[in-house]
């Protein structure tokens, strides 16, 4: 496992003081062309406007889960005693939508600012980098080494947060790792008047949308366009989540 020497320097602040030295990192908004034609549910392409918004520099790890826990008394997540999830440096796992949502409002009244998860089509822009057209966060080729590589063998848990390079934002893991829960429901029709109202009543059978890659499956690293997605009540130990924050 890493030490705090081996990660950047805002991240292992984070881990040493707590949550409320979360890092953003502000993204700028602008417009943007989301989906691709790599499946039927990332169509219609089309072009996005968004917002500036402050991006957590990585997905929420279990050091922060754990001030969490102790100031609210919430329930843990699935996997919180199970050693290969529950190095302090490494993302939080088991946790679901609803655990990312109440985890968003606690963070809200300690930074006294609306943090949230983000909309599908903010988690993309993010994704991107600054960069339009590429199919993943670090350009067009899928990664032939290291462990997110194409069938890499040998992984049993997310590795620590910092431990992969940033994207062209300075943004950590946002192909791989964890996937990472989004606020929308999902559709699998593709964009089709899509809803990102969290107090919206569940639909039967309802997902809501995550993205990003997933540490213990045989495809590791996820297209910037790709689209996933879970029951927003399930607690599997490759989702996390990373949080957003309005800026003001």
């Amino acid at each position: 496992m890493a030490s705090f020497d081996d990660l950047d320097p805002r991240l292992a602040r984070l881990l040493e003081v707590g949550p409320h030295a979360t890092p953003f990192v502000r993204l700028p908004g602008g417009r943007f062309v989301m989906g691709s034609d790599g499946r039927k549910d990332e169509l219609p392409i089309h072009e996005v406007e968004v917002g500036p918004v402050d991006v957590a520099l990585a997905p929420v790890t279990n050091a922060e889960y754990a001030a969490f826990l102790e100031a609210t008394g919430h329930e843990p997540p699935r996997f919180w005693d199970d050693e290969r999830f529950n190095a302090p440096q490494q993302p939080v796992v088991g946790t679901s939508w609803y655990d990312a949502v109440a985890y968003c409002e606690w963070l809200s009244s300690l930074l006294d600012r609306r943090c949230r998860l983000p909309s599908e089509a903010e988690r993309e822009y993010a994704a991107r980098g600054g960069r339009d057209g590429w199919l993943y966060p670090w350009g067009n080729e899928a990664l032939d080494n290291g462990p997110f590589a194409f069938g890499s063998a040998g992984m049993d848990r997310p590795l620590p947060v910092g431990a992969t390079p940033p994207n062209g934002f300075g943004l950590y893991h946002m192909g791989e790792n964890v996937h990472e829960w989004c606020t929308d429901w999902y559709d699998p029709r593709g964009y089709v008047e899509p809803s990102t109202d969290p107090a919206e009543e569940l639909p039967e059978g309802a997902r809501r949308a995550s993205r990003g890659g997933s540490w213990r499956h045989h495809v590791k690293v996820s297209r910037i366009a790709a689209r996933s997605s879970l029951a927003p009540d399930r607690r599997y130990n490759d989702y996390g989540f990373r949080v957003y924050a309005d800026v003001n």
